[in-house]
């Protein structure tokens, strides 16, 4: 059986986190068995649904590097939820119903009074329907056997159908609910595995139902644990976290990826520089039950591991024009983002303001423009500037190399210095220590 699994996103918001690490689940599912990842945008809610978020999904997507093998859309797809509602309806499997949702909501607080579960009750289908109400219509569940299946993450599931209500599928102005065109879609592309949030765990018990209704049988499923913020329950902001604010943040999208693979699970989270290589070791064996949690400064972490272990043909066409693989072997163990290179470019190949120094430092930035002008270059220059330099001034440690990094870089901190000196030159060395001692 060739694997074939699906993201079925609404494009009525930007994908974040949690919504992102379905689709990559579902991604990596598919790419290790060798079969196909079909992205369904969910755009029955015509008053929610927006062309503009169902262009933003498809390019977090692409960005992401989550490219779909098809894509359908469920607003093409109407004429076939509507024949096959029509086959349910005539084999009995779906019917009509008239309560309000004021005596919906009444009847099930008198339920509850009397410590019954609040499941919905069917009227007689003989009682004549009230005049002027338009009906909705409910899937019948069937209540003769309990609802089993083995769920690739959560094990044996068995749910007795008497305590669940009969679904309600579609609204009384004939728009559709989830339920039973999402199951009309898995069975019209074939498929096979429905990998989801345990929060679908009972909707899955009456989908099953639906499947076997349409002649189908149903996909294997695995529910795996939410994702929650590392502080407890997924907050709106972290819901708000997804690929726009990664890439605004100049994120790698295989730091973000490497984190949602791995996490709730008993694989170590480390950085991982390709889909392929997540996808080899992807196993739903992995998975725990317990909630996931999920905190950014995490990402930032293995954003900066990431850069550490790209390759220069990784990036060459990201970075500066005349950026070489020397530059980047040079700056890259001193990266947290890719944006940060840029800048250290200039400082080896470009020019800086000149520091504002101290005295003292400036009298340090002096000696040691002398004593760049006169030193051997072809060796360990900065090995060779600050050995003369302790020994001509009686300076060392941070008296004496602070105010050189800053004459030299304009920076605080950064790259090992020597490696910094011999890339800019003798030449640049020597006018920045000038200009410094001058300032």
């Amino acid at each position: 059986m060739s694997v074939v699994t699906r993201f079925a996103p609404s494009p009525t918001g930007r994908l974040h986190v949690g919504n992102i690490r379905t689709a990559l689940h579902n991604f990596l599912f598919a790419k290790k068995h060798g079969g196909n990842f079909i992205l369904r945008i969910d755009d029955t809610d015509r008053e929610r649904s927006t062309a503009e978020f169902d262009a933003a999904i498809r390019d977090d997507l692409d960005w992401l590097g989550l490219k779909p093998d098809r894509m359908v859309r469920q607003s093409e797809r109407f004429d076939l939820y509507e024949r096959e509602f029509e086959r349910l309806k005539s084999a009995g499997r779906v019917y009509a119903c008239y309560e309000t949702p004021e005596e919906l909501e009444l009847r099930r607080k008198v339920l509850l009074g009397r410590g019954l579960p609040p499941v919905y009750e069917r009227k007689d289908p003989n009682e004549p329907p009230p005049q002027g109400r338009a009906p909705h219509w409910r899937f019948r569940l069937d209540h003769d056997e309990p609802i089993v299946w083995n769920d690739l993450i959560r094990g044996e599931q068995r749910f007795d159908p008497k305590l669940l209500s009969d679904p309600v599928v579609r609204r009384e102005d004939g728009s559709w609910l989830y339920l039973l065109p999402s199951v009309i879609d898995d069975v019209d592309l074939g498929i096979t595995h429905i990998v989801r949030g345990e929060d679908h765990v009972s909707n899955s018990a009456t989908q099953i139902q639906m499947f076997e209704a349409l002649g189908a049988k149903p996909p294997e499923f695995a529910h795996e644990a939410l994702l929650v913020a590392a502080e407890g329950k997924l907050s709106k902001r972290l819901g708000s976290y997804g690929a726009e604010h990664l890439r605004e943040e100049g994120v790698e999208p295989m730091a973000l990826l490497s984190l949602l693979a791995r996490i709730g699970t008993s694989q170590p989270v480390e950085p991982v520089t390709s889909l392929a290589e997540l996808a080899r070791d992807f196993d739903f064996a992995h998975f725990g039950r317990a909630p996931a949690h999920f905190d950014p400064h995490d990402v930032e972490l293995l954003n900066a591991r990431l850069l550490h272990k790209l390759d220069y043909a990784a990036v060459a066409e990201r970075l500066p024009k005349g950026a070489t693989e020397e530059d980047w072997l040079l700056l890259r163990p001193n990266l947290e983002r890719l944006d940060d290179f840029a800048p250290w470019f200039e400082v080896l190949h470009g020019d800086i303001d000149p520091p504002e120094l101290g005295h003292d430092e400036r009298l340090v930035a002096r000696d040691a423009a002398t004593t760049a002008e006169r030193i051997d270059w072809a060796g360990e220059p900065w090995r060779t500037l600050t050995d003369e330099l302790k020994r001509e001034t009686g300076k060392k440690g941070r008296e004496l190399f602070h105010p050189l990094r800053l004459a030299l870089t304009g920076r605080e901190s950064g790259p090992e210095m020597a490696g910094i000196v011999s890339r800019m030159g003798k030449d640049r060395a020597v006018r920045r220590l000038e200009a410094a001692a001058r300032r």
